[in-house]
């Protein structure tokens, strides 16, 4: 009897525990929350800037065509000039003592021509009678001939010598402003040495060179140029001519371009230009790079597949084809428009992970905006990037 009542006692504790426990429901496992961006495409631009100078479309180097000593200079760097002009004198003592020897050369040469066809007038007049031979009478015209032609390149050569007479006078061949003076008085210059550059100001270009890697995108881009005295007027520029052959020092192609409307430019200052193309040729996604991870050494992302359309989802791991990388954002390829990447916490991700959405950030192509690149140097190797210091922001 005791022992029952004993009994009762203890199992009536217990039973109210027992019957606690089974209303008490485990706790469920709390969902990793995550950001996420959704992918939209459109066409990704790249920017690039080079760096460049303004230079005369005509330049040209004066030089004299004969060479001597430099009796006066009456240029400097800076002064404008027009046309035929007098820049620099030669001392010219030797041409017109060169001159004057033509002249009496000229003069013995004529006399001599004369003197040939009076002999051959005497000698017809003898021949009739005949005490003049066939051959004396060839003789007399062949002399004739001689004295003639010689008489008639006396006369060339004196042109020659007045002509370089007059070149040790040195005048403007075009209009312009001068930018190089490479000579003194005094100097004893050679014939055809440059000694003064005189540019055309009315048709400023800009220069630039551009990379080997860079060509094929160079051409069909959109450009924009600004001067490193006035950087916030920015004017559109094209292209008017771009070597076709790469120069041997530095292999770069030396571009030159012109505005598209007429504008002042000051000869020899910096400019900025700004290229412009569309990258591949097709639509790109524009994500944070945070959301790039690796799935067996090749580039993923971490998709976000929703459940019954709310907040909460699974994610699953996705190979992507990245394109280019910005500062801090990854143009790509390969998931479906619409699709939510994580872009945030990857490194925690599984496959299958149940995760609650916290933020959604539309891409920015999204409302018809082009993702835009501006070029930068990735910290490795991508393909599609180009990794020249010609590029903006290049580190």
């Amino acid at each position: 009897m005791k022992t029952s009542l004993t009994a009762a006692v203890l199992a009536a504790p217990i039973a109210v525990v027992l019957s606690a426990c089974s209303q008490h429901k485990p706790a469920t496992e709390a969902l990793r929350p995550v950001r996420a961006v959704e992918i939209r495409y459109g066409n990704a631009t790249e920017k690039d800037r080079y760096a460049g100078t303004v230079r005369a479309r005509h330049e040209v180097d004066q030089a004299f065509r004969v060479g001597g000593k430099v009796k006066q200079r009456l240029v400097e760097v800076g002064q404008r000039v027009q046309e035929g002009d007098v820049i620099a004198v030669l001392d010219d003592n030797d041409y017109r003592l060169a001159e004057e020897t033509a002249r009496q050369q000229l003069i013995a040469a004529q006399a001599r021509a004369k003197q040939a066809v009076s002999d051959r007038e005497r000698l017809q007049a003898l021949k009739t009678d005949g005490s003049v031979s066939a051959s004396d009478d060839e003789h007399a015209e062949s002399g004739e001939l001689q004295a003639q032609a010689t008489a008639e390149a006396q006369t060339r050569q004196l042109e020659l010598a007045r002509n370089r007479l007059k070149y040790t006078v040195l005048h403007a061949s075009q209009s312009g402003v001068v930018t190089a003076v490479k000579f003194e008085v005094g100097q004893v210059v050679a014939e055809g040495q440059p000694v003064v550059s005189i540019a055309n100001e009315n048709e400023p270009e800009i220069v630039v060179d551009v990379p080997e890697d860079d060509l094929a995108s160079f051409k069909t881009a959109s450009y924009r140029a600004s001067l490193a005295s006035a950087p916030g007027d920015v004017f559109e520029v094209t292209l008017r001519e771009l070597a076709g052959q790469a120069a041997q020092q530095t292999r770069t192609y030396r571009a030159r371009l012109k505005p598209v409307t007429e504008r002042d430019l000051p000869l020899g200052a910096t400019a900025t230009l700004l290229v412009e193309h569309t990258l591949g040729g097709h639509s790109l996604a524009t994500i944070p790079a945070s959301a790039i991870t690796q799935n067996n050494g090749q580039p993923a992302v971490w998709v976000v597949h929703r459940t019954n359309s709310g907040p909460v989802g699974s994610v699953e791991l996705k190979p992507v084809a990245v394109h280019a990388y910005r500062n801090d954002q990854v143009l790509i390829s390969g998931p479906a428009a619409g699709e939510l990447v994580v872009t945030a916490g990857v490194q925690k991700m599984a496959p299958g992970l149940h995760v609650a959405l916290a933020d959604i950030t539309p891409d920015k192509a999204a409302g018809g905006e082009s993702p835009t690149l501006a070029a930068t140097t990735p910290a490795g190797p991508v393909a599609g990037t180009n990794n020249t210091t010609a590029h903006e922001a290049a580190p």
